[in-house]
């Protein structure tokens, strides 16, 4: 009978050490790398996931490319969210991340784009020909996956040559909406996840015009919390992130476009 009463002891012992240790566990803060169409959805995601967990978010928003670049030079980065899942795929080959964390979170449509007092009317991705639209914004394509789609969407239907003398290049899809925003172009082709839920007029640009934007994340192999980082890529991809990232127009992994 002692003998029973002295192992209950030490369960009793190691489950409210085991428990304090839950208890008072450090919260961290993950540093996410994420491609500038997430600049409003993942902020949301965010903070649902530090009201679950305590841990917070810090994020880094930029063009894929230029964010992949700071990655291949050893930024303590904990999760990357790229825009085109080339970039994580390319990070991989080079032995940056850890493979069995890559997951698709979503596939980007891209929008025409104009203030609400716009008086141009806009209506498709022909109409970017008409004399008096002076300029356009895309976001760069040589390092944002947003501005390659555009480009080809303008490939695509054969006026890319015709308006070249009209663009205007931002350094990320955000950057190229406040161009927009500002009035220092007359449209911009932006991601629909900026263009939903705030003032504008947008006209949604038909997905076989581009190839489809499959938006990848994953670890890099340096993260420093590689354990809260995992439980914030899971996060983004349960029901409770989904739905927000259908909210902001993304066509998630397993279902069909809405629009």
């Amino acid at each position: 009978m002692k003998k029973r009463h002295l192992w209950l002891l030490i369960i009793s012992l190691v489950l409210a050490i085991t428990t304090q240790r839950a208890i008072f566990a450090e919260k961290v803060t993950i540093t996410v790398s994420a491609a500038a169409d997430l600049n409003y959805v993942f902020p949301k995601i965010g903070e649902l996931w530090t009201q679950e967990t305590g841990n917070q978010v810090s994020f880094n928003m930029g063009s894929t490319g230029q964010l992949a670049q700071q990655i291949e030079r050893g930024a303590p980065v904990d999760l990357f969210a790229a825009a085109n899942k080339q970039f994580i795929e390319d990070l991989e080959a080079k032995g940056l991340i850890i493979p069995e964390t890559k997951a698709l979170y979503g596939v980007g449509r891209i929008t025409l784009w104009q203030r609400e007092d716009s008086n141009m009317e806009i209506t498709s991705i022909r109409d970017l020909t008409k004399p008096e639209i002076e300029k356009i914004a895309i976001a760069n394509p040589d390092h944002a996956p947003y501005g390659v789609a555009a480009r080809e969407a303008l490939e695509t239907v054969g006026i890319w040559s015709e308006i070249q003398p009209k663009l205007i290049l931002g350094e990320n899809v955000r950057q190229t909406q406040q161009y927009a925003e500002t009035g220092n172009v007359d449209v911009a082709i932006v991601a629909l996840s900026i263009s939903v839920n705030k003032p504008g007029k947008w006209t949604l640009i038909p997905g076989d015009l581009h190839k489809p934007l499959e938006q990848m994340l994953a670890i890099p192999k340096n993260a420093p919390h590689p354990q809260q980082a995992k439980d914030f890529a899971a996060f983004i991809n349960s029901e409770e992130g989904r739905i927000l990232m259908r909210e902001y127009g993304f066509i998630l992994p397993g279902e069909e476009p809405i629009l």
